[in-house]
């Protein structure tokens, strides 16, 4: 199996270095399927490809197999694996160009973020749904794409075409991003894994498709293929793919900052709610205690400077959010206490996870707006039922408390991705709702300056059981 990516950014020869192998060497390297080589067909100022060949050999990869084996014992033998781009393809690139694939280059960083020429030719893809599903996964990406059909056999033109293309992808993009959409899609195409799939093959898909896959038109069937059609690992996929904003999270904490925390910063309120957690939870007595929705970490960071506290971890569904958590956290700079006590976790809100058990408290700060209302259910599940916390503090903005913010049009809500906020009445009543059907008790506070007629700007509920 051939693999060729070519570029004429120039110098083109930068290529060696964004993929970290050398232009004037061939490099092998072993699979547990056959070996791996990587070089470099052409190489100059002007283009320069590199290729990635596959030698697979079948035999080795059922030898010493049981007997019992469900695959019919010729197919094992006598298949299209060497030869067409699959999961052993995708395995190869994670391997081989395993740095280039995560978005990393010493030598030349600025080069990593730059959108660059590209092309990838693939001599054998197997498209199980045709040219069409094709053009379907990969044009909403960018991608200019020539597909010719191969025979099933050249002498006997009558049979028809295969299943097989041969297919050239152009598109100017990062490499990174272009190693990311060939290592899901490939095996998508070919509707096969190789491997057992189970739950890390989720977080992979969530890892490699972060920042496209959410808002691709043909998520769902990506999603099935890619896991082998298993509906739980689906529907888990789906859960956190759903769950993510469809904004990009760094686009989106620029409209944060103008818009909610422009709209908030006269009274100072984030920061507010911030100190009034942190000293909820210190009344409470809480010595474990989970953030869910974390976003970048402001309250995590809070945590950590409060030597009470002698586990913390941030939850959220976002890759992007956890790595901009870890970024500002700077884990470098902290104390072995600090580092030994804290946790990051990805994960949706709206699907269980036996990683948020155990805790003494979790909290929701602004989290809840940010769910749609048929989907507040499930959270209610994941947080009071299995979580089940000894405390929950969960605080929404006031909606009454809107027409006192300046900066706020008339009848629009505090940040464009709130699907809904409550006056105190509506979240008092969800909220004793939810108290009473998982046996815990709710009261009611305020955050901010209080209005006599509007309440507070953030209303908090803290459920104890």
């Amino acid at each position: 199996m051939l693999l060729n990516i070519t570029t004429t950014h120039q110098p083109a020869t930068d290529l060696g270095y964004l993929l970290h192998k050398h232009p004037d060497r061939c490099q092998t390297f072993s699979t547990t399927f056959g070996k791996a080589s990587v070089f470099y067909p052409e190489a100059n100022r002007d283009r320069c490809t590199a290729a990635l060949l596959l030698d697979i050999d079948p035999v080795s990869l059922v030898r010493g197999k049981s007997k019992s084996s469900s695959e019919r014992t010729l197919e094992q033998y006598v298949n299209d694996r060497p030869y067409v781009a699959s999961s052993f393809l995708s395995v190869a690139i994670a391997n081989v160009f395993s740095t280039a694939l995560s978005g990393h280059c010493h030598n030349l960083p600025e080069l990593v973020n730059m959108a660059i020429p590209l092309t990838v030719s693939l001599p054998v893809l197997p498209c199980r749904g045709g040219e069409t599903f094709l053009r379907q996964l990969f044009e909403p990406l960018g991608y200019q794409i020539t597909a010719q059909s191969l025979p099933l056999d050249e002498q006997f033109p009558d049979w028809g075409n295969s299943l097989y293309f041969v297919v050239s992808l152009q598109n100017t993009i990062r490499l990174s991003d272009l190693l990311s959409h060939l290592y899901v899609l490939m095996p998508v195409l070919d509707d096969d894994k190789h491997y057992w799939v189970g739950d890390d093959e989720v977080e992979k898909l969530l890892r490699h498709g972060e920042g496209w896959l959410g808002n691709h038109p043909e998520r769902e069937r990506i999603t099935n293929r890619y896991l082998k059609r298993q509906r739980r690992l689906t529907r888990m996929a789906l859960e956190q793919l759903i769950a993510e904003d469809e904004v990009d999270l760094e686009e989106k904490d620029v409209i944060q900052a103008q818009e909610e925390e422009a709209i908030e910063q006269r009274i100072s309120l984030n920061q507010q709610r911030i100190e009034t957690v942190v000293a909820k939870l210190k009344q409470l007595g809480a010595k474990r205690v989970v953030d869910l929705g974390c976003g970048e970490g402001k309250l995590v960071r809070s945590l950590l400077r409060e030597n009470c506290f002698e586990q913390i971890a941030g939850v959220d569904v976002s890759y992007r959010a956890l790595e901009i958590a870890k970024e500002r956290l700077n884990r470098d700079y902290l104390s072995a206490r600090q580092q030994d006590s804290l946790q990051l976790i990805q994960g949706s809100l709206t699907y269980r996870d036996d990683r948020l058990n155990d805790y003494d408290a979790a909290t929701l700060i602004e989290v809840i707006e940010h769910l749609d209302l048929n989907r507040l259910a499930a959270m209610e599940r994941v947080v009071f039922e299995f979580a089940r916390p000894k405390s929950v503090i969960i605080t929404t903005p006031n909606i009454e408390y809107n027409v006192r913010f300046e900066n706020l049009p008339n009848g629009k809500l505090r940040h464009r991705d709130h699907r809904f906020e409550w006056t105190r009445a509506e979240f008092q009543s969800w909220a004793n709702q939810v108290a009473e059907q998982f046996g815990y008790a709710v009261e009611f506070h305020g955050i901010g300056t209080e209005d006599l007629e509007l309440g507070y700007p953030t209303q908090m509920g803290i459920f104890r059981r």
